[in-house]
Formats: C-alpha cells, structure tokens, sequence
C-alpha cells in the first residue's frame, strides 16, 4: 500500500467450528471449538464510483464461502491419522468434515486470504484487494496473515 490507499474491513461472526490439532501433545488434540469470526481488511488507491473501497454488497460468495467450510463444520488435517474414523463417523451423521492442509487457525487465516483476495481483485477488475485476513477463535486467541 501507498500513502494514497484507502482501507476498509468485513467482519463475519457466529461461525461454529470445530477442530483438532492431533500433533499437539495437550489437550488441543482433543476435539473442541469455537465460534470463530473472520475480520477481512481491503485496500484500494482510487475509490469505485460510489466511493467505496469494496462493494460490500457484492461479498454473498464471501459468505457462502465461509458458511461451506467454518459452519458447524469439523476441520481435520489431511495428514490426521484418525480422519477414516471420523469419515466413519461422518457417514453416520455425526459430523461435517472439511479437510485442510491444517486445521490450525493461522492456515484458516492464509485459506480464506486466497479466496478472498481473488474474489476481491475479480469483482474490482485489480482496483481493490484482500491485504489481511484475522480469524479469531474466542477473545482471547487469533491469527492473522498477510502477505
């Protein structure tokens, strides 16, 4: 960003999400959750032609996005060695997994980073982008990334 950026944030709340962290030796390795939030912040150096830096109207595919993978979803790593139980478990009703490289909230943050950034720089023809994303677990604990 320059001098002449604008900014602008997308807060999204109330996205219950549960996760484990099997390599973690304490009791993140147990199954647990949170209502997570996702805190976008976009920048652009000339306003749109309603002096906006985004169209926040134009974020639905944002939300349906984040509703797919974080809404009372259970994120697994890939590399989990219990994941064929919990697909078990899945195909029983119990759950609604997603797979992720990792299930850790700062690879949540660079995850929905990518999309957005696309998302944003698509729908602006390159005038605005994604700069940073934060996901928070509860008050205390988040993650942020930024390129």
């Amino acid at each position: 960003m320059n001098a002449k950026s604008y900014t602008s944030t997308k807060t999204y709340r109330n996205l219950p999400c549960a996760h484990r962290q099997w390599k973690n030796e304490g009791h993140c390795s147990f199954v647990h959750g949170y209502s997570r939030e996702f805190i976008f912040h976009f920048a652009c150096n000339e306003l749109d032609k309603h002096g906006w830096v985004v169209d926040f109207g134009g974020l639905k595919d944002l939300k349906v996005f984040l509703e797919h993978w974080f809404d009372h979803t259970l994120l697994l790593a890939e590399d989990d060695p219990l994941l064929g139980e919990f697909r078990d478990l899945e195909s029983k009703g119990a759950c609604d997994i997603r797979v992720l490289k990792s299930a850790s909230i700062e690879f949540s943050a660079k995850f929905v980073y990518e999309f957005a950034n696309e998302l944003i720089r698509e729908n602006t023809k390159n005038r605005a982008w994604c700069y940073q994303v934060e996901v928070r677990e509860n008050d205390k604990n988040s993650a942020i990334y930024h390129p």
